[in-house]
């Protein structure tokens, strides 16, 4: 075969390889993708530190390719096509660098103060970024990073350039340790939540020898070298002279971007400081300060606020954003509160759930079970020395006042009997509270009073209850006498009234009479005065008749002589005329008998009407029985009427006196005239 021939066909096929390899070059990358770029083969060799060669060694090119069209020797270079970075709205991603510095012994994290460009990877190594995890974090945006050079970890997943597959086991235990501090969200806290946050730094120096909370850098926002807005900035943190551990300073509302490899943070209630209560605050950092407690004070020292040790001034009641890892804070009551020494009762408080009766031993050998109330109060300016003496207030009452106040009382029970214990209840309880005044402020506490249950005994022994029943019983017949007592009074008071009301009712007749006697006196002086005015006028019409009958002499005397005749005349005959009519009557009657039996009864029935005597008895009294007993049966009426029909009655009557002479001439004249006129009357008729 022709060697020309050959040739041809196979610088045919070389051109077609040669085309083939320069198109093989021509590298496309989206816009929505990075290209990492890796050298193959070059005149400076391998990469001699790390991942990347900046010098153009063979390796991974810092520089990374972007959206187009790139040409790249096909066997020379390789290029890795990956995603952008996104992160979402409100999340956190985290950058771990494969290459860089490596860490100081005292690093966690590595710093970003001179290297912080996580998209040029050139920047970052030359400016002396340090490998691993680092210290700033990604906010919600889109990023072109070298994903040879950096890991991101989202939370929707990780980016980065496989290079082996122990590294994914690495980037998966971080991503975990992430999510398990809430890492990939920001810290949130609501303002109705009533929450505060207390960081834990984890990066920077150790906090010195003797120190358990780092104190507060960093706050004030006009040193921007410092100022770390609330641990959203480490290097500003460290810059400031910020330490690792649990930090002072703590996050009230808002949200705070922090990166949780760095510092996490605990959610804990705000202390809360109720009215009727202070807060007392026991530090546990800060320097120590001079105690102001004064040298007369010898149970322990106050310091001055912000120092270590007991605040010498208390919490006023309202909310706090406190760190209670840094300080404890002992709430004291400044209103009044109970201690009951009583198994059945304990206060909301809590202080006497420990508390029991007090066992006594009385004078007369009975062992009761004493219940006490004890109301205490505690000055608010005071409350700090009760907590540096005691601690808390419920070792107070454990370890002091119930030993003092049962001791106390067990003298008391054994000087009184058991009967004595209960009625003088009353003075023991005022003694008692005047004499543990004193006690109690030696403890800086007040008494305000002191109260005291009834003795009680166990289940077993029923001597004290009899005792009880006999007082019970005393009472109940002291109280009987009592009533009795006031029942009297009550009846003397009843009769009292109704004489009143009598009184009263019979005063209108009093006054009446009354008036009546002064009107009749008044009266009776008044004829008095007019009789003695008529005896005047009397006796001057007697000395002027007496004058007058001297002047008209005798001859009127005659004539007033005739005229007195005349009068005695008539009188007479009109006493016979009135005679003559009663013996008419007499006999008309039948006789004197009959008529004085009418003027009798008529007399009778009169009185008997006056005085309303009952003329046949309501009740007769039978003396023998039998219809001609003796027995005074009859009645008055019966009586008078037997009295009036008796013969004596008419035997008397019948006896009259005689007539004078001139009576009986007198009488014979006037029926003589009677004649005369009946005569001079009937004429003219007959």
């Amino acid at each position: 075969m022709d060697i020309q021939g050959l040739l041809v066909p196979v610088g045919w096929v070389l051109g077609v390889f040669l085309v083939l390899f320069l198109l093989a070059g021509i590298r496309y990358i989206p816009n929505n993708k990075i290209g990492i770029v890796e050298k193959r083969i070059s005149g400076k060799g391998s990469v001699k530190r790390g991942i990347i060669a900046l010098e153009n060694e063979a390796g991974f090119q810092p520089n990374m390719l972007r959206g187009g069209l790139h040409y790249l020797l096909p066997i020379q270079y390789a290029v890795h096509v990956l995603p952008l970075v996104t992160i979402p709205q409100g999340r956190i991603g985290y950058i771990f660098a494969r290459d860089g510095v490596p860490l100081q012994p005292s690093q966690t994290l590595a710093a970003n103060d001179k290297a912080g460009d996580f998209q040029d990877a050139s920047a970052f190594l030359r400016a002396g970024g340090q490998r691993g995890p680092q210290r700033k974090i990604l906010r919600e945006g889109t990023y072109a990073i070298h994903l040879s050079q950096f890991v991101v970890i989202a939370e929707e997943r990780v980016y980065a350039l496989a290079l082996d597959k122990t590294e994914e086991e690495l980037f998966r235990r971080m991503a975990k340790l992430i999510a398990e501090r809430e890492g990939f969200s920001a810290v949130v806290i609501k303002g109705h939540e009533d929450m505060v946050g207390v960081v834990t730094v984890h990066d920077g120096p150790s906090l010195p020898t003797g120190q358990i909370i780092a104190p507060t850098v960093g706050e004030d926002p006009t040193q921007a070298a410092t100022y770390h807005n609330s641990y959203q900035e480490p290097e500003k943190f460290l810059a400031a002279g910020g330490h690792r551990g649990r930090q002072l300073h703590v996050l009230v509302e808002g949200t705070y971007y922090i990166n949780r490899l760095f510092a996490t943070v605990e959610l804990i209630p705000k202390t809360i400081v109720e009215v009727g209560t202070v807060g007392v605050v026991v530090s546990y950092t800060g320097e120590v300060g001079a105690d102001i407690s004064g040298t007369e004070y010898k149970h322990g020292e106050l310091v001055t606020k912000g120092l270590r040790g007991v605040w010498s001034e208390a919490l006023m009641p309202g909310k706090y954003a406190f760190n209670t890892y840094a300080a404890k804070i002992a709430m004291v009551p400044t209103t009044n509160f109970i201690l009951k020494w009583n198994k059945s009762e304990t206060g909301s408080h809590k202080y006497d759930e420990n508390l029991s009766e007090v066992s006594l031993i009385t004078k007369d050998a009975f062992e009761p079970s004493l219940p006490l109330s004890v109301v205490v109060h505690i000055d608010y300016r005071k409350a700090p020395l009760v907590i540096q003496r005691f601690g808390d207030i419920k070792r107070l009452v454990e370890q002091t006042l119930d030993p003092m106040v049962s001791a106390y009382f067990k003298n008391i029970g054994q000087t009184r009997t058991i009967i004595q214990l209960i009625q003088d209840r009353s003075a023991i309880q005022q003694i008692s509270s005047e004499q543990m005044k004193a006690k109690f402020e030696q403890y800086n506490l007040e008494l305000q009073e002191v109260l005291i249950g009834t003795p009680t005994a166990g289940a077993a022994n029923s001597q004290i209850e009899q005792i009880l029943t006999q007082l019970r019983s005393r009472q109940i017949a002291t109280e009987q006498v009592e009533t009795y007592n006031r029942q009297e009074v009550a009846a003397v008071k009843e009769r009292e009234l109704r004489e009143a009301e009598q009184r009263a009712r019979q005063q209108t007749a009093m006054t009446e009479s009354e008036l009546s006697i002064v009107v009749q006196s008044n009266q009776g002086k008044a004829d008095v005065a007019r009789a003695q005015q008529e005896s005047q006028r009397i006796q001057t019409l007697a000395t002027a008749e007496a004058e007058k009958i001297r002047i008209l002499g005798e001859g009127e005397a005659r004539k007033v002589k005739a005229i007195a005749g005349a009068d005695a005349e008539r009188a007479a005959r009109v006493g016979v005329a009135q005679a003559m009519a009663i013996e008419e009557q007499v006999r008309a009657y039948g006789g004197p008998r009959f008529q004085l039996t009418q003027m009798v009864m008529n007399r009778f029935a009169e009185a008997i009407q006056a005085s309303r005597v009952d003329v046949v008895p309501r009740v007769v009294v039978g003396g023998g029985g039998g219809t001609n007993g003796g027995g005074a049966t009859g009645s008055v009426m019966e009586g008078l009427l037997t009295m009036l029909l008796a013969d004596k009655v008419g035997e008397t009557i019948g006896v009259a006196g005689e007539r004078s002479a001139d009576a009986e001439a007198l009488r014979q004249k006037i029926r003589d005239d009677m004649k005369g006129t009946d005569e001079r009357g009937s004429g003219p008729a007959r």
